[in-house]
């Protein structure tokens, strides 16, 4: 139904994970349902890393049927950085996958996006943005998280959950 070629698909997710610090001898693995139109992404394991991905997550929304190169590095680097990060020093509290809030899979995905954007993925920071606002409100403090995630290189779990908590404490005194 689409015009998939997995070579093509292993050559993106291969330099969108050495964007996200996985080297050229790690395996990881992904099973595309085609059929599919839906755009989940699902974890399947984490060692080796490897996923179960609805066609439509790769499919180019402009194009129907047609792959979307940079589509499939956004999935690979959102999904790949935060395994690769837990692996790191600074990352061995953060909680499993299933446990993140919204919040904070927003607020990790800014600052994947925002280190792979700077090696080459020609990601829409605005996109990215307006997602970001949505789950930590439409304010300047929100905006300045975002630009020091989307900016930095590197940071831990504890800097990641600040910036959340940061986000969270403006809301709630503009509600209160």
């Amino acid at each position: 139904m689409v015009s998939y070629d997995s070579a093509t698909i292993a050559d993106l997710v291969a330099e969108a994970a050495e964007w996200v610090g996985f080297g050229p001898t790690d395996e990881i693995r992904i099973q595309i349902a085609e059929e599919q139109p839906l755009t989940d992404v699902v974890l399947v394991s984490d060692d080796p890393p490897s996923f179960a991905i609805d066609g439509g997550a790769f499919e180019d929304p402009r194009r129907p049927r047609q792959l979307d190169p940079v589509g499939v590095q956004t999935v690979a680097v959102r999904s790949l950085a935060r395994i690769g990060d837990r692996r790191r020093p600074g990352f061995g509290d953060a909680p499993p996958e299933v446990d993140l809030t919204n919040a904070q899979a927003d607020a990790w995905d800014a600052w994947a996006l925002g280190r792979a954007s700077r090696r080459g993925l020609e990601v829409n920071q605005q996109r990215w943005r307006y997602r970001f606002r949505n789950r930590h409100g439409f304010t300047d403090a929100a905006d300045s998280v975002f630009e020091r995630l989307w900016s930095t290189e590197d940071l831990t779990w504890a800097d990641l959950a600040a910036a959340c908590q940061q986000t969270s404490d403006v809301t709630s005194s503009r509600e209160h």
